[in-house]
């Protein structure tokens, strides 16, 4: 059953319907396009073109081109909009160009440092060319972590380890610092408040240490539809920048449904547990094989939740491992394991905190 299927058998559920606050249905957007630029390299067009990826939407070319003019970017468009294009298509020409060159990607969590490594290396390999991604964070072994300095060409981290594993130790980085031609800030609008201001001193600390080693690299900044995202964007990096907001991605339809779960008590207006209410309509997805999130407020309620939809599905005869709780506390291995799952299919609900809202890409799910 496909979403637009199980749309129209909530519209006509009338005991559903009566718990709504709210349902706002936004329209679907054709996309809009552009051809490659011309200072693409032909073998990186192919390589795309191998993975699907014909022509790039408008404001990829214009982030392109700004970066080609030598200026600092930040791009703001909704989420599966093709950011990561933004950003990998002109890193990815310069190493081309100058196989010596370096770049530096900062992801604010290790998941979603994990799901970009695994989105480069995949358009790498249609290249045929040795181009080194890695990630360098603190679930990198210690054995590796030399490998990563020497052979590197993109390294991605996030700023804790940046402040903490890299700037003090600059000495033993100095062919990342002496080549670094980009630096790469996701999800800027993560970094506000003190977060943002302890981060826009580590990039100070870090642009010091380039114009030491003799570089100066541009800034590409990305970040989710926020009201003021050229302002932030200077006042971390503290240079000028190209705003880029001209999103030519295209947009299927999209509800939006307020529930709020009914009232069991109307004396002491007792409403049923969100909890269960959330744990029964996940569940109701869950068979119809619709691969949806659920976010929920504590570890707790992940968990809660989870043995919920893990037990239900055994109850049909089901396959357990389809639903996965996701949270903090779980080994590395689980959560590269999980993040697979969800990119390849195999997961079709998860249950997670927060630690998943900045984790992965997830503009393939269909509910969330």
């Amino acid at each position: 059953m496909n979403v637009a299927q199980i749309i129209d058998q909530l519209r006509n559920d009338a005991a559903f319907c009566r718990h709504l606050t709210a349902w706002r249905t936004f329209a679907p957007r054709p996309g809009a396009y552009a051809s490659f630029p011309a200072a693409v390299k032909p073998d990186l067009i192919e390589g795309l073109r191998r993975r699907g990826i014909t022509r790039l939407y408008t404001h990829q070319r214009d982030a392109f081109n700004a970066l080609e003019a030598g200026k600092h970017v930040c791009v703001v468009t909704p989420t599966a909009s093709g950011k990561t294009l933004c950003y990998n298509l002109p890193v990815l020409n310069r190493l081309l160009n100058e196989p010596h060159s370096r770049a530096l990607y900062l992801f604010p969590t290790k998941a979603l440092s994990q799901d970009q490594v695994v989105e480069l290396t995949d358009t790498i390999e249609t290249l045929n060319v040795k181009i080194g991604v890695y990630a360098f964070d603190g679930d990198t072994p210690a054995s590796a972590r030399k490998a990563v300095r020497n052979a590197g060409h993109v390294v991605v981290t996030n700023p804790d380890m940046l402040h903490a594993g890299i700037l003090p130790h600059h000495t033993i980085w100095i062919r990342l610092f002496e080549n670094l031609r980009y630096v790469v800030i996701d999800e800027i609008h993560h970094y506000r408040g003190v977060f943002g201001s302890h981060l826009a001193n580590v990039l100070r600390r870090l642009r010091r240490i380039c114009a030491f080693y003799g570089s100066s690299p541009q800034f590409i900044c990305c970040s989710a539809t926020i009201a003021n995202p050229r302002e932030l964007a200077e006042k971390l990096v503290e240079t000028p920048v190209e705003l880029v907001d001209n999103n030519g991605a295209p947009a299927g339809e999209k509800h939006f449904l307020f529930f709020n779960p009914p009232v069991v008590n109307r004396e002491l207006g007792i409403r049923a547990s969100s909890v269960k209410q959330a744990g029964r309509l996940a569940a109701s997805l869950l068979f119809r094989n619709v691969q949806s999130i659920v976010f929920a407020r504590s570890r707790l309620r992940v968990e809660i939740i989870t043995t919920y939809l893990k037990e239900a599905v055994e109850r049909k005869g089901g396959d357990p491992s389809r639903v996965r709780g996701y949270r903090g506390g779980y080994l590395p291995t689980e959560r590269r394991e999980i993040e697979r799952g969800l990119r390849n299919g195999e997961v079709t609900a998860v249950v997670s905190t927060n630690a998943l809202e900045l984790g992965i890409d997830i503009g393939s799910l269909d509910v969330c």
